[in-house]
């Protein structure tokens, strides 16, 4: 007998069906994004949300200043980049905290703690840095390009 092998059939794990197949990474990926927590569902969505708004009037400001438009300033598209990110992580956060409650367990009210900032927070980031290279390196050339 190999070394490693064993003559006793291995047990399935308890709660498990005895015929149960592994699940490849794509698949239990895949199980996951379709069965969301509701709180991140929401944390995503809130930054999401306020991501795409302030996207738009940071891609018009951009284009703006592409096309050599005279405004107030100058040339502010750093400051502007980072004034996007900052407000879409203090906006993300606090729409989080507001609709995204502590569970309470048995009969008590819902509560707001800074947990609910924090995945706010958390969520934020992500989507900060992605609507901003979205806007910048997709939808600006797409614009310029039309026009």
């Amino acid at each position: 007998m190999p070394s490693g092998s064993s003559t006793i059939a291995e047990a399935p794990r308890s709660g498990e069906p005895a015929g149960r197949r592994e699940r490849s990474w794509l698949q239990v990926r895949w199980w996951q994004f379709r069965h969301a927590p509701r709180p991140v569902v929401r944390a995503v969505a809130s930054s999401s949300i306020v991501a795409a708004m302030l996207g738009v009037l940071y891609l018009a400001y951009d284009v703006a200043i592409t096309r050599e438009v005279q405004l107030p300033g100058g040339d502010l598209r750093s400051l502007a980049a980072v004034v996007f990110v900052a407000l879409v992580l203090l906006i993300g956060t606090v729409v989080t905290y507001l609709i995204v409650p502590q569970p309470t367990g048995a009969g008590g009210r819902p509560r707001r703690s800074a947990w609910s900032g924090a995945l706010g927070f958390f969520a934020a980031v992500p989507i900060a840095y992605v609507a901003l290279v979205l806007a910048s390196q997709v939808l600006k050339p797409l614009i310029l390009g039309l026009v």
